[in-house]
């Protein structure tokens, strides 16, 4: 592909050299071969442009640059723009054909809920007919077969993995695509140029503070997203909805669960095997079942209900596609067990989802609770403490624990935690070994108890400074309870 159709509708300079023949595009020096289009990106630990020499030797057909750079090689093409991230987004999307523009998609931003989100529009679209998609933190999907293509983060895929995943999707025919946005995302402009039909907004809690450096420049990162939607649905009962609600240039529906809003559940009841709950519609009350238990996810269900009204799904669809749908792995996953306790497997690894976990599990729960939990390395510090006082108000029981301490001691993280949990009078004990803490918390359950083993969910490995090992709370879990 031409060099000037890949810049198309785009602002650059030429500084040097004339249209080429692409191969391929890139913003690895690594990956630089003959016929590279490389682009220089200030990234968070290295500068793209510190690179040039190698990309020039590894014969790149052109080089986009962000800041000035002297003794540029000659005989090689240089282009230059104000943002080499931007330009990226939409060359990459030219590269692959535009493929987003051949299917709906409908993201999902907020702190917590994305995935489970996507899995419930998921399970809607699909009860209406249609060939679905779905990128998350879990997996890249199409129907029931995974996209084995190989992303450098765990949610929201680098934007050339993104615009190969796209691809795959248009040749595979699909409808629509259920995606997680994550702040990163946005900040790392990963789906600059990107159109959404609809847009949800879960919630706003404090996380990744390491990166944003604050809750408004979070706030901020977060709000941008609803500039690149058509629709767009709102959790009203959220302290940032207004802030979202004026960012948004489409349609707002707005749901809840305590303030007014377009739609506002009502009578809402759990059960053993789910929740119940209203909805008026169209001046017409409408009865739900959602086979999966807690507040919180009859949240994420509102959310999803407002996208399908959004995209015109009938009523009855969106109710049978909420009945039917299949919970995210690792996500209020229930260990079966003959012991007479129950156990409960969950992702939540912020203070917000820790104690929406612990509350949702309180209403069936006949007897104590016993919580599970640490904190990631090289992440945010600040949430530590305050998940430790969380859990320790809320459950019966705590056992702090490691969950992936990277390179940071997690001796250190645990005493970290440990400020928070000691602010209550909730008992608890330290354990390093997270195999020995789901041993610990099974071996001391008793009939009626519920055990929370929080922050993993669907993970199946655990990281240390230096290495990363296989480790699945479910797989140890169960093997303890056989």
């Amino acid at each position: 592909m031409k060099l000037f159709d890949i810049l198309n509708n785009t602002e650059y300079k030429l500084v040097q050299g004339e249209d080429v023949e692409v191969k391929n595009i890139t913003l690895d020096s690594r990956r630089v071969s003959r016929g590279s289009l490389f682009f220089c990106i200030k990234g968070l630990k290295s500068n793209g442009h510190k690179f040039i020499g190698d990309a020039t030797t590894q014969q790149a057909a052109a080089i986009v640059i962000e800041e000035d750079v002297e003794d540029l090689p000659s005989g090689i093409t240089i282009i230059r723009v104000n943002s080499s991230r931007n330009l990226l987004s939409y060359a990459a999307a030219n590269f692959y054909g535009n493929p987003a523009k051949k299917f709906e998609l409908v993201g999902v931003t907020g702190t917590n809920g994305k995935t489970s989100s996507t899995y419930f529009m998921e399970s809607i679209l699909k009860v209406w007919g249609k060939k679905t998609g779905v990128i998350g933190t879990i997996e890249f999907r199409v129907g029931s077969e995974k996209i084995n293509i190989r992303s450098a983060t765990s949610t929201t895929p680098d934007t050339i993995e993104l615009q190969q995943i796209f691809k795959r999707m248009s040749e595979e025919d699909v409808d629509f695509v259920s995606m997680e946005v994550t702040s990163h995302a946005l900040s790392l402009e990963k789906v600059t140029g990107v159109n959404f039909k609809v847009g949800i907004f879960t919630n706003l809690t404090q996380d990744h503070l390491d990166y944003h450096g604050t809750m408004e420049n979070y706030r901020d990162t977060k709000a941008e997203f609803f500039t690149m939607c058509e629709n767009s649905v709102i959790n009203a009962d959220d302290e940032y909805a207004d802030f979202m609600i004026k960012k948004a240039r489409g349609k707002v529906i707005t749901y809840s669960i305590d303030k007014p809003s377009d739609l506002r559940a009502m009578n809402l009841t759990q059960v053993d095997n789910g929740s119940n709950f209203d909805l008026e519609i169209n001046a017409k009350v409408e009865s739900f079942f959602l086979p999966v238990r807690g507040r919180f996810s009859v949240y994420n269900a509102l959310g999803v209900v407002g996208a399908a009204l959004a995209l015109n799904i009938p009523i009855e669809v969106i109710k049978e596609g909420l009945r039917e749908l299949q919970p995210a792995p690792g996500r209020m996953h229930s260990v079966k067990n003959n012991r007479g306790f129950d156990v409960i497997v969950d992702y939540s690894h912020t203070p917000d989802s820790l104690k929406n976990i612990i509350l949702a599990v309180r209403e069936f729960t006949k007897n104590r609770v016993i919580t599970v939990f640490g904190c990631g390395g090289d992440r945010d510090k600040t949430k530590r403490p305050i998940m430790g006082q969380i859990a320790s108000e809320l459950s019966d029981f705590c056992i702090l624990t490691s969950d992936n301490p990277r390179t940071e001691n997690p001796e250190s993280i645990l005493d970290e935690i440990e400020v928070g949990t000691k602010r209550a009078a909730c008992e608890y004990v330290k354990i390093i070994d997270r195999q020995q803490a789901i041993e610990e918390a099974i071996s001391m359950a008793r009939s009626g108890d519920t055990i929370i083993i929080a922050g993993k969910g669907h993970e199946n490995y655990q990281i240390f400074a230096d290495r990363t090992v296989h480790f699945d709370d479910r797989e140890v879990a169960e093997t303890l309870l056989s």
